[in-house]
């Protein structure tokens, strides 16, 4: 099993294909396609590629599903003995990528993930069944 180590809004997450994380907020829209250049590890069944501290040409590319918030945290500050209270809450802004591809340093493939449309399907009611075949 393949997987890769990148760095994103100061952290490190552990990536491989078609997994679903959620990372600090990106400034980009739904749908996008993103590149994560800083790629610390690589490791495919056969070989274990370290970076110092980066592997220069490594890539990770993933697909922008959502930018969702956290559940809210409450601050509340409390001073004794002066009536003093302050409550507040925070929703910290996330963004929901899956991982696509990863790709080695001259843009070898490593990993590639299959990914599966999900297709709506309408159930058709006797109503509108009657409806077509008046028609």
């Amino acid at each position: 099993m393949s997987f890769a180590i990148i760095e994103t809004g100061g952290k490190q997450y552990k990536v491989s294909t078609s997994k679903i994380l959620e990372i600090e907020k990106l400034d980009a829209k739904k749908g996008e396609t993103i590149k994560f250049n800083n790629v610390l590890l690589l490791n495919d069944d056969q070989n274990t590629e370290i970076g110092n501290p980066s592997i220069e040409g490594a890539t990770v590319e993933a697909k922008l599903l959502d930018n969702v918030k956290d559940r809210t945290i409450l601050v509340f500050h409390k001073r004794r003995r002066k009536n003093s209270r302050k409550k507040n809450g925070h929703r910290q802004q996330h963004s929901k990528i899956q991982i696509t591809k990863i790709l080695a340093k001259g843009g070898k493939i490593i990993d590639e993930a299959k990914i599966v449309e999900k297709k709506k399907f309408i159930k058709e009611t006797k109503k509108d069944k009657k409806k077509t075949e008046k028609k």
